[in-house]
């Protein structure tokens, strides 16, 4: 995953702009939710948690959001753009199989590596409400045009096909992500990687 540059910013006179220095502000913000969150649970994390360990005023807080609840929003948001950032790097060129095969090992890496922020994205946002579920829907759905395009998927049972495989895959990861089990994490590939090939010989 991304450097999410957790470096103090700088104090004083400097050459940030206005837009740097919130931008710097909610990744620092995003970072402390996921990490209080993994602890505490979307519920069990008040503001002061999060700020404490952001190093972040309670007036710059409320300066960039209205409450927890739009700081969460946010946080998700900049975790999912990062995962799909993640997804294409370094996908073998060629080949639609592979590339597939390669994004599913980079998303299970990417997770089993940052288990705060898969934890954020696969369990606390059930606790987020709706609109919360509605923006994961609506990342999940990306990932689902990527892997159909890839695949050639162009029928509507073919595209369902995807839909459920991605959906199989959020599922199978909840529990080694919630439990910090990265063998069974790992135990995952093979399977997943052989399914995704039948998944590609129906379409």
């Amino acid at each position: 995953m991304a450097d999410w540059g957790l470096a103090p910013l700088p104090k004083g006179r400097h050459q940030l702009s206005r837009q740097q220095v919130q931008d710097a502000q909610r990744i620092r913000l995003a970072v402390a939710m996921a990490e209080e969150m993994a602890e505490s649970g979307y519920v069990g994390t008040p503001v002061a948690a999060v700020l404490k360990r952001a190093g972040i005023s309670r007036q710059t807080f409320y300066d960039l959001y209205d409450d927890k609840h739009a700081c969460f929003l946010d946080a998700l948001d900049l975790v999912g753009a990062v995962l799909l950032a993640d997804l294409g790097v370094g996908l073998p060129a060629g080949d639609p199989l592979a590339q597939a095969q390669g994004a599913v090992e980079a998303y299970l890496e990417t997770i089993g590596r940052h288990r705060a922020f898969a934890r954020l994205y696969l369990v606390e946002v059930h606790a987020a409400g709706e609109e919360a579920m509605a923006r994961r829907a609506g990342l999940q759905d990306r990932v689902v045009d990527g892997l159909a395009d890839l695949l050639g998927a162009t029928r509507p049972d073919a595209r369902f096909a995807c839909r459920a495989y991605v959906a199989a895959i959020a599922s199978l990861v909840t529990l080694p992500v919630v439990s910090g089990d990265t063998a069974a994490l790992d135990a995952l590939r093979a399977p997943l990687l052989g399914l995704l090939e039948d998944l590609a010989e129906r379409i």
